[in-house]
């Protein structure tokens, strides 16, 4: 896409260097990742940027997509995280960040898919902001013993909740940082990017498709945390104190939530910077995306991997992308 080709080639050129001690710390070009729960059918990606293959570098992008629970019960969690440009181990910082954060969801799973099932909004905003905070204070914690900067240890993370009851349509989004969240409904793009401040912005409200809303008697807040911490054992001394600090800002942006109801056709799209940028930018992108993925039936994971990493002039950083299908 663009009035000129990409800088790179298409197809990766040089493999990363790696230390023979640590091979464990390899990282794939590429991973592809696909499911299908009730209503939903998931298709994710995440590619080295053409500049990282050019260079040899390891891909900085990380994607984690689990399952928690069984049947109608089970929750599915897809999370991206984008590592610093130029810092070191950032593929480890961004894997970091996702397994700390899949690890207190798996912990919370029962609570977390009963808030989701019930519109419980303010449970899971005061909720899955602490847990992201907690993973973020590990962050900080490792910083201090490596001897670096929280800001060069740091990623962005953003993630989606997605129950597997065929009933729910609630579709909960929440992170940090950079990246983008957007819809495609009708055949337009619609972007859905919360604004700080854990603040819900275009389209209809959070319904429960069961008992509807909490009761006016329940409080928007618990007055103790929503969700326990991932491993008690765990927690470092820099980890924000949930009594005394309960809304620290992450080093790397304000907290993101998002939570709304899916109609039949729509496509939900997560997506870190590297595809985001591209999308937002350049609109020939956004209308061959827009083309390829208007449809009810979702694409195969190779046909998914070919649309993610279309290329674009100007844009050779990671792509890693989560497009959910509403039947």
């Amino acid at each position: 896409m663009g009035d000129e080709p990409p800088t790179y080639e298409a197809e990766p050129t040089t493999l990363p260097v790696v230390d023979p001690e640590e091979l464990r710390d390899l990282v794939p070009d590429t991973v592809l990742e696909g499911a299908r729960y009730g209503t939903l059918t998931l298709r994710a990606a995440s590619l080295r940027g053409d500049s990282a293959r050019y260079r040899g570098e390891p891909r900085r992008d990380a994607l984690l997509a689990v399952r928690f629970g069984i049947g109608d019960s089970a929750l599915v969690l897809v999370a991206v995280a984008s590592g610093q440009p130029a810092a070191p181990g950032v593929h480890r910082v961004a894997r970091e960040l996702c397994e700390w954060i899949a690890e207190a969801v798996g912990r919370n799973q029962a609570r977390l898919t009963e808030d989701i099932h019930t519109a419980n909004r303010g449970a899971l905003s005061s909720g899955l902001h602490r847990l992201t905070d907690r993973a973020y204070g590990r962050l900080r914690a490792g910083a201090t013993v490596r001897g670096l900067a929280p800001a060069d240890h740091t990623a962005s993370v953003r993630c989606l909740l997605l129950p597997a009851h065929p009933a729910c349509r609630t579709r909960v989004f929440f992170g940090v940082g950079d990246g983008g969240l957007f819809r495609l409904r009708d055949g337009v793009w619609q972007d859905l990017e919360p604004a700080g401040g854990e603040q819900d912005t275009a389209g209809g409200p959070v319904l429960g498709y069961g008992g509807g809303r909490p009761s006016a008697q329940q409080p928007p807040h618990p007055p103790n945390p929503p969700y326990a911490q991932a491993d008690p054992s765990s927690a470092a001394p820099t980890d924000p104190d949930p009594d005394t600090d309960p809304d620290p800002a992450p080093a790397h942006g304000p907290f993101r939530f998002r939570a709304s109801v899916a109609r039949p056709g729509d496509t939900l799209l997560l997506c870190s910077a590297g595809l985001a940028e591209p999308l937002r930018g350049e609109a020939a992108l956004a209308d061959r995306l827009a083309e390829r993925w208007d449809s009810a039936e979702a694409p195969g994971l190779a046909a998914f991997l070919a649309d993610a990493q279309t290329g674009v002039k100007g844009y050779a950083d990671d792509r890693t992308a989560a497009a959910v299908w509403e039947a």
